[in-house]
């Protein structure tokens, strides 16, 4: 849209309430510069935002903050220059795709970072707004990326130390020709080896796979069988789960023993003690001892078969 589109004539201006949006032709930027009343910022031009930029930053500073005028010139800054944050956030539309974000969220949280570049701009160090803008803008999105995209919530600490890891990790395998150690990684980042380990174990939380899905293998076989879900290839059985599964079919069973007999078995098993021991604690033979044993054993088989 032209710019006299977006900028109100000298003759309405001066119908504005606040003097403060008056209109200024033909000056340079100064503290005492009195701004043009603006609508439809968002809809300026680049190049003529860029130039409105001067005159609104050069009054900005001179105003007190809180004020109609203050407000008036900081989001008209922020109108103008969203431009920046849609820039930036067009470099991020296929990570946030691959993520499931919307980009809707990706302008939000870059517009923070274009206020926070507005509030921190100083107009007398002749810098463009937008040399410190962008660095800002692109900054939150990278660190909304790295907040909400952890498939495991990780300390903050962690989150940075990963970033750090990769970036040591490439440049140790360009100069040593191979992938490099922890020892290695540690001294390079001045942290000591457990604080690399934590750095590495934390980025396996940074991405997840559901164990519903076939396996690459499977899809790249062709063999038109048809495929695995991951959670049937991972892991082993446990040898644990089959021995809670006896325990729970042999606890009724114990439970119909009479006491001599669960005295015997506890005697033998839990305290290990031999028969000709048990025998002598309980006055009786080992010869007893031993056909006892054999009894209820073969009861309790005998009861586990059927359960």
């Amino acid at each position: 849209m032209p710019r006299s589109a977006a900028v109100v004539s000298p003759d309405r201006a001066t119908d504005h309430q606040d003097p403060a949006c008056a209109p200024l032709a033909g000056r340079e930027p100064s503290a005492d510069a009195v701004l043009p009343r603006v609508e439809q910022a968002r809809e300026i031009a680049p190049t003529d935002a860029r130039e409105l930029s001067r005159l609104f930053f050069g009054r900005l500073r001179a105003l007190e903050e809180g004020t109609r005028e203050y407000q008036y010139a900081r989001n008209t800054l922020i109108e103008m220059n969203l431009s920046l944050v849609q820039f930036a956030a067009r470099r991020f539309r296929a990570r946030a795709a691959g993520g499931g974000l919307d980009m809707d969220d990706i302008i939000q949280v870059g517009t923070i970072g274009l206020i926070k570049a507005i509030d921190r701009y100083d107009p007398e160090r002749e810098v463009e707004f937008s040399t410190l803008a962008l660095p800002y803008i692109t900054g939150e999105i990278k660190r909304y990326f790295r907040d909400t995209t952890w498939a495991v919530h990780v300390p903050r600490r962690l989150q940075e130390l990963r970033s750090e890891l990769a970036k040591a990790q490439e440049s140790l395998t360009d100069t040593l020709g191979r992938a490099p150690t922890v020892k290695e990684l540690a001294g390079h980042l001045e942290l000591s080896e457990d604080e690399v380990l934590d750095g590495l174990v934390a980025a396996n939380g940074y991405t997840s796979g559901s164990l519903d899905t076939a396996s690459e293998a499977d899809e790249t076989q062709g063999t038109g069988r048809p495929t695995r879900p991951l959670a049937e290839k991972l892991g082993e059985p446990d040898p644990a789960m089959e021995l809670f599964e006896d325990f729970h079919t042999l606890a009724p069973l114990l439970r119909e023993l009479d006491p001599r007999d669960r005295l015997i078995l506890s005697m033998r098993f839990g305290q290990e003690k031999t028969q000709a021991e048990i025998g002598a604690e309980l006055g009786i033979s080992q010869m007893q001892v031993s056909r006892l044993l054999s009894r209820t054993l073969g009861r309790l088989r005998a009861g586990m078969l059927t359960s």
